[in-house]
C-alpha cells in the first residue's frame, strides 16, 4: 500500500513538473490518466503491480 501511494505520488509530481515546463499538454495528461484506469482494470494489472513490486523490493535492498 504505502509503494503504491509513493508511486502515485511521484507520477503526480513528474506530471506537474511537465506540464509546468510546456513537455507534456493537458490533453497528453488526461490520455495517460485514462489509459492508467483502463490498465487497473484488466487482467493484466495484478503483473503489473506484482512487477513494481518486486522492483520497488530490488531497489530498496539496494545499498548506496
Amino acid at each position: 500500500m504505502a509503494i503504491s501511494i509513493s508511486v502515485v505520488l511521484l507520477l503526480l509530481i513528474l506530471t506537474l513538473i511537465f506540464l509546468r515546463s510546456g513537455g507534456l499538454k493537458v490533453s497528453h495528461a488526461l490520455v495517460c490518466l485514462m489509459l492508467g484506469f483502463y490498465l487497473a482494470s484488466t487482467s493484466i494489472a495484478p503483473s503489473i503491480q506484482s512487477g513494481l513490486t518486486a522492483t520497488a523490493d530490488i531497489v530498496s535492498s539496494l545499498r548506496p
